[in-house]
């Protein structure tokens, strides 16, 4: 701005700049944009108030356990209808004809999985000894639950690694064949305490009990048993005393009344599976023994004050067997 000299010194010309008016309209759009923000921000916490109590708006209660949660997804499913007969028979077939040296022969599978067959609802299976009958377990048992308890950590862990659909858990059997006698005596002497029959096994001190699977294993009521582990040939191999005691143990500690347990033994021809089958499965429970070599034992849920394994006098049935 420069003075006039022509006689208007008091007058001034004010000039606007461009960059005048921007700020103007810049600090407008500002106001605009926070009354916004203002605006959501405060419907946001009416929402919130007045909603936070409303028992339509929360959220279910945390589950009691994982266990719980299966249970209702699984009540939620449907149940998939079961395998037709000509699949069964066919799987039984090819697994009779392997090459395995110690596979089970046609008549020993299909005594198995007619039981399986028969089941009025999804079977609970539990196996001692991963085999090559395995994946056919498995298989015949879709549309119930699978178990197996195996001896060896790595075959375990390779083994469910390949199939991943397959409930694989290891023990470690503290036992040897040639204890038969000693843990035989120990059994009976502490029958009405740390060896009864009734009991749950996860705080069982019987030198027979297998007490580290997991806790869950306990709290079902196995429909099947297969007892075809752990290793039970020479004098220094663990032998299936503990097994077959746990079998016997778990079929007759069921919890829901009425239950039996198909219970199955392999091998039944040796010393230790027959001895131990006869003192804690039961003679009177026997139904067949195929080809000499699987028992087949339907086992009864017992009140929990019993303190005596078969209806005879224990030691009858082994004396029998001799």
């Amino acid at each position: 701005m420069k003075n006039n000299n022509n006689g208007n010194g008091n007058t001034k010309l004010i000039l606007l700049h461009p960059y005048i008016q921007k700020q103007a309209a810049t600090s407008s759009n500002r106001l605009w944009l926070l009354a916004v923000l203002s605006f959501f921000t405060i419907a946001f916490l009416l929402t919130l108030i007045y909603t936070r109590d409303d028992p339509a708006t929360l959220r279910s209660p945390p589950r009691s356990s994982s266990t719980e949660e299966e249970a209702t997804t699984a009540a939620l499913l449907p149940v998939p209808p079961p395998l037709p007969t000509s699949v069964i028979n066919t799987l039984v077939h090819y697994a009779s004809r392997s090459n395995d040296t110690f596979h089970m022969s046609h008549a020993e599978l299909k005594s198995v999985s007619d039981v399986l067959r028969k089941c009025s609802h999804p079977c609970n299976l539990l196996v001692f000894g991963l085999t090559h009958e395995t994946l056919l377990w498995n298989s015949l048992n879709h549309r119930g639950r699978t178990v197996v308890v195996e001896e060896n950590r790595y075959y375990a862990a390779y083994f469910e690694e390949l199939h991943p659909d397959v409930d694989v858990f290891d023990v470690q059997y503290a036992t040897r064949a040639a204890e038969l006698g000693e843990l035989l005596a120990s059994a009976k002497e502490l029958v009405r305490q740390e060896c009864r029959p009734v009991q749950n096994l996860l705080f069982s001190e019987c030198r027979l009990g297998i007490n580290d699977l997991p806790n869950h294993v306990y709290d079902v009521d196995w429909d099947v048993i297969l007892v075809d582990g752990p290793r039970g040939e020479g004098p220094d191999a663990p032998g299936r005393m503990m097994s077959i005691f746990t079998a016997g143990v778990l079929a007759r500690s069921r919890k829901g009344g009425g239950g039996k347990t198909h219970v199955f033994v392999h091998d039944y021809y040796r010393d230790v599976e027959r001895v131990c089958g006869d003192e804690f499965l039961c003679r009177e429970n026997l139904v067949e023994v195929t080809n000499g070599m699987l028992a087949h034992f339907v086992v009864e849920r017992m009140d929990k004050d019993s303190f005596q394994f078969c209806r005879e006098r224990n030691g009858t049935a082994a004396k029998r067997s001799g």
